[in-house]
C-alpha cells in the first residue's frame, strides 16, 4: 500500500471512529474521567440517580469549587439545583456551563425546561433552536425539550 493510501486510510478510520455515537465525540462531555478524580463529584452523581437534590447540590457545589471549568459539572449542580426549586442558582450554572461549552445539548435542555418553569416559553424555545442547529441526527435532549414544551403548551391551553 502506497503512503497515500495508508494515509486516506488512517483519515477514514479516525473519522468513523469519531461519529456522534462515540462517547469521545460526545460535544457534551467536557472531561469524562471528572466524576472518578473527584470523590465529591462522584457522590453527586451517585445522589442524582437517588434523586436526593440537596445531597446532590451540596456534594456537586463542593466539586465546582475545586474544577469551576467543567460544563458537565455545571450543568449536573444546575439540574440539582433546579430539582429543589432553586431556579436562580439553576440558571447560573446552565448559563456557565454554556459559557464553557455552548454546544453542551443538556444545559441546553435542562435551561429550556428551568424557562418553562418560570413561564418562558420564548426563552425555552432559544434553546430548543440550539439544539436543533448542534443536534444532527436529532437527539435525546432534542426530543426531550420538544415534548416538554409541548406538554407545556397543551397544559397551557387547558387552562385558558
Amino acid at each position: 500500500m502506497t503512503i497515500k493510501r495508508t494515509l486516506i486510510a488512517l483519515v477514514c478510520a479516525a473519522l468513523a471512529a469519531g461519529t456522534p455515537s462515540s462517547p469521545a465525540a460526545n460535544p457534551e462531555e467536557t472531561n469524562p474521567d471528572a466524576v472518578a478524580l473527584d470523590p465529591d463529584y462522584a457522590a453527586g452523581k451517585q445522589a442524582l440517580e437517588r434523586k436526593d437534590w440537596g445531597e446532590a447540590a451540596k456534594r456537586l457545589g463542593r466539586a465546582v469549587l475545586r474544577d469551576p471549568d467543567n460544563a458537565d459539572l455545571h450543568n449536573d449542580l444546575g439540574f440539582a439545583h433546579r430539582k429543589l426549586g432553586q431556579l436562580d442558582p439553576a440558571f447560573a450554572h446552565y448559563r456557565r456551563a454554556l459559557e464553557l461549552n455552548p454546544r453542551h445539548r443538556g444545559a441546553h435542555e435542562y435551561a429550556g425546561e428551568a424557562y418553562l418553569m418560570v413561564g418562558n416559553v420564548a426563552k425555552a424555545e432559544e434553546h430548543l433552536a440550539a439544539l436543533r442547529r448542534i443536534c444532527a441526527p436529532p437527539c435525546e435532549e432534542l426530543a426531550d425539550l420538544e415534548r416538554a414544551i409541548a406538554a407545556y403548551r397543551q397544559k397551557a391551553g387547558a387552562t385558558r
